[in-house]
C-alpha cells in the first residue's frame, strides 16, 4: 500500500503538524521529532543551523547539507515567507556557512 502525502499548508497560519510543511515528509519530520520540535510553530525563532547540529549529534551521522536548507526554507516558512523549495536556500547556506 502506497503512502499518501499529507497535503502542504500554503501558510504558517495553516500548519498544524511538521508533515505539511513545505519539503518536510515523514523522514525529516521524524528527525526534527528527535530534536525536540513537535509543531511547525516550535520553529519560530530557532536558528537552523543549530537545529543542524543538534540532529548530527542525536543521530551521530555527518547530515547531507541540503538538511540544513530544507531546515532554513522551513524556518522562513513558519515567520511567514512564501514557500520555497529547498534548493532555493542553497547559495543562501554556502554564503553563510560555507563548506560543511
Amino acid at each position: 500500500m502506497a503512502a499518501i502525502k499529507a497535503p502542504k499548508a500554503r501558510s504558517a497560519d495553516h500548519c498544524e503538524r511538521l508533515e505539511q510543511l513545505p519539503n518536510i515528509g515523514p523522514s525529516l519530520a521524524a528527525n526534527l521529532r528527535l530534536i525536540g520540535i513537535h509543531h511547525p510553530h516550535d520553529l519560530r525563532g530557532q536558528d537552523a543551523y543549530t537545529l543542524y547540529r543538534r540532529l548530527g549529534t542525536a543521530t551521530g551521522q555527518r547530515q547531507d547539507p541540503c538538511v540544513l536548507d530544507t531546515f532554513m526554507a522551513a524556518i522562513d516558512f513558519m515567520c511567514g515567507a512564501e514557500p520555497a523549495p529547498w534548493w532555493a536556500y542553497t547559495a543562501q547556506r554556502k554564503l553563510t556557512f560555507g563548506t560543511l
